[in-house]
């Protein structure tokens, strides 16, 4: 009998771990599945070392959109930026093909980056994550990859999610929120277009640059990861993003506003250190954060049945309007 027609599978981290020794000629001892999210993570382990396998979901990444991925990233560490690796098979191969009940899925190992995520940064810290993300845009400001990646313009994060998501708010009968993003998209545009966009720095960006994707370990050292949306777009999204960190803080009252605005200044001034940042750019952030807001809310209604299920719903969509409000008067 054929298998049942399946969207979403789970593959078996024993299998994995197995397939993954002896492709990669590793002495592993554990294997365990880490975390559901837009793509499957595992942690695999031996006895000197960890690494982590992501498995991408054939209907969020293409191969030739993960091979971007991958290719971005050995351009990264090839040039001294601190990012966790992809990592070649025994044949020079970095991408895995499963035949997964829905069909082929693939996956890349990566070197697990060490130590762990740190959400009150101290100063020194702040400092050199606006270095090394000014020296990381760098590179990624002269290059033009081969395969594809996401591109993040008006178009794909204001106009294509607000049509998406017009039936979701109308079923959720709350159509108020709907216009109210309509209007504010129309707003957002207008700032935009009122700023000098042209002498933006572009290149590409990792659009969540937040410190859950980034570790530092015991000797402070700085490691980036989680390149999966990694696209081509204005390089400040990453300097908003990172800013999106404080204005979270702020807003659970783990930080005070002024305490907030102080680090992100400290921030800034160590990027400027290494690159160039204009105040017109600083000044476009909040419009680009809401943009950021809409392509992520976007993606959580095109990715509903196979990722953000446990959480979407009407109060979920009602509650994230009120955080871009929140936003937007911040």
């Amino acid at each position: 009998m054929a298998p049942f027609p399946t969207q979403y599978s789970t593959l078996s981290a024993v299998a994995l771990k197995d397939h993954v020794a002896a492709a990669y000629a590793l002495q592993l001892c554990a294997g365990r599945y880490l975390l559901r999210g837009v793509s499957d993570t595992y942690r695999l382990e031996s006895s000197t070392a960890q690494y982590i396998l992501k498995i991408y979901r054939n209907t969020h990444r293409s191969r030739s959109e993960i091979e971007g991925e991958v290719a971005l990233l050995l351009h990264l560490h090839a040039h001294g930026s601190p990012v966790a690796p992809p990592l070649p098979d025994q044949d020079g191969e970095y991408l895995q093909a499963f035949e997964a009940a829905e069909g082929t899925r693939y996956g890349v190992l990566f070197a697990f980056a060490p130590g762990q995520p740190v959400f009150d940064l101290s100063d020194a810290q702040v400092q050199q994550v606006g270095r090394e993300m000014a020296r990381l845009h760098n590179l990624t400001a002269q290059i033009t990859l081969s395969h594809p990646r996401p591109e993040y313009n008006l178009a794909t994060t204001l106009t294509q999610p607000l049509q998406r998501l017009a039936p979701v708010f109308a079923a959720y009968e709350y159509p108020e929120g709907h216009a109210y993003l309509t209007e504010t998209a129309a707003f957002a545009t207008a700032r935009l277009a009122a700023l000098d966009t042209a002498a933006f720095s572009y290149g590409y960006c990792h659009y969540d640059f937040l410190p859950k994707n980034f570790h530092f370990d015991a000797q402070d050292q700085l490691t980036f990861f989680d390149f999966d949306f990694a696209g081509r777009g204005y390089l400040v999204n990453d300097v908003m993003t990172f800013f999106m960190h404080y204005f979270l803080h702020t807003i659970t009252k783990r930080l005070s506003r002024e305490e907030a605005d102080r680090a992100f200044q400290l921030f800034i001034a160590s990027y400027r250190q290494v690159r160039p940042l204009s105040d017109e750019e600083l000044a476009a952030m909040p419009y680009l954060g809401f943009a950021w807001w809409l392509f992520y809310l976007g993606f959580q209604v095109d990715h509903f049945d196979d990722w953000s299920n446990s959480f979407f719903g009407p109060r979920y969509l009602r509650d994230r309007v009120g955080l871009i409000r929140q936003w937007l008067e911040r």
